[in-house]
Formats: C-alpha cells, sequence, structure tokens
C-alpha cells in the first residue's frame, strides 16, 4: 500500500493503516530528531512525542505540501518546545553520520573520524543553522521544503543554509588544527 492510500486510510479512522504509516516514517521523525537535538535521549523523546502528535492530528493534513514536509514541520515543533525547555545546546553522541566501504580498514577509520568530526561540527552551530543542515543534507529537503517545514522565508532559508556552510567550514578547519571540542 503507497503513502497516499495509508494517508487517506489513516484519515479515515483506519487503525492499522495509521499504525504502518508511522512505521515508515519512524526512522526519519528519530533521524530528523537526533541531528536536531544533539542526543540519543532527546531525540527519541522528540521522536515519540512527535509520532504521538502526528497520530492525533493525522486529520489535520492537508495536501497542499508534502507529507514528508508536514511530519518535518510536526518534529521542528517539537525539538523547538525541547530546545526552549533545555536551553542549552548538547552534544552529539556516536552515531554513524557516513558508512564507510569495509572493503579497506584504513578508509574506514578516516570516514569514522571525519564522520565524528562533522557531527561535533553540526553540533556547535546555533539551531536555526542545524535545522536547515539537517533537512538539507540529511533528509534531502528542497530549499522551497525546508521553507514550508520551518515557516520560514525562502531567502531566509538559503541565507541559514550559506551561514552554516561558513561556519561548518571554519569549524572543520579549526578542528584539524586542534581547535574544535
Amino acid at each position: 500500500m503507497g503513502e497516499a492510500e495509508l494517508i487517506r486510510k489513516a484519515q479515515s479512522g483506519d487503525h492499522e493503516a495509521l499504525v504502518e504509516l508511522l512505521r515508515t516514517i519512524e526512522t526519519s521523525v528519530y533521524r530528523s530528531a537526533f541531528y536536531i537535538l544533539g542526543n540519543e535521549q532527546d531525540a527519541l523523546d522528540a521522536a515519540q512525542e512527535a509520532l504521538i502528535r502526528i497520530y492525533r492530528k493525522i486529520d489535520t493534513y492537508q495536501e497542499k505540501a508534502k507529507f514528508s514536509t508536514w511530519v518535518q514541520r510536526v518534529v521542528s515543533n517539537v525539538c523547538m518546545d525541547k530546545f526552549r525547555a533545555k536551553k542549552e545546546t548538547v552534544s552529539i553522541d556516536e552515531h554513524e553520520l557516513i558508512i564507510p566501504d569495509r572493503n579497506n580498514v584504513e578508509d574506514e577509520i578516516l570516514l569514522n573520524s571525519l564522520s565524528q568530526d562533522i557531527k561535533a561540527a553540526i553540533g556547535k552551530l546555533p539551531k536555526q543553522y542545524r535545522m536547515v543542515v539537517v533537512l538539507r543534507y540529511l533528509e534531502d529537503f528542497s530549499y522551497q521544503e525546508i521553507a514550508e517545514a520551518l515557516e520560514l522565508p525562502l531567502n531566509t532559508v538559503k541565507s541559514y543554509l550559506f551561514r552554516a556552510r561558513q561556519q561548518l567550514q571554519e569549524l572543520l578547519h579549526d578542528y584539524e588544527k586542534g581547535g574544535i571540542g
């Protein structure tokens, strides 16, 4: 059964379709929450809360926007609520960002190190930049989809991404010199 059909059935009250729909998005919801919030426990809490909100509000989804954009708006709102409640940045713990080729151990070690450096740098970005980076590069959202999901003007999204890339370059350059951490 396709996503559109699952959505339609879920909105019509089909509990099994709704559960199946939630299962298809749970990994993406967690991944977004993890990269926005920066640690596993907060991400698990946020993902669970977002899935509950989606469960309760599926009937409010309208096909004006893509379903993934609507879902990401819910995840982003939950994460922003957690930021407001916590008022501090947490570090990113050890999860894979890059899946290395298992044929060369040296390459695997270098990629693993680079992955950790990138995660650490993303974790140091201001939350608004971190959110657009996660949506653009980890969730593969278009600029327009990011704007819709975060309810930001398109030019603001472009500006945030530009500044985020600049800051990431600086952070990664500093890291090479031993200055990040």
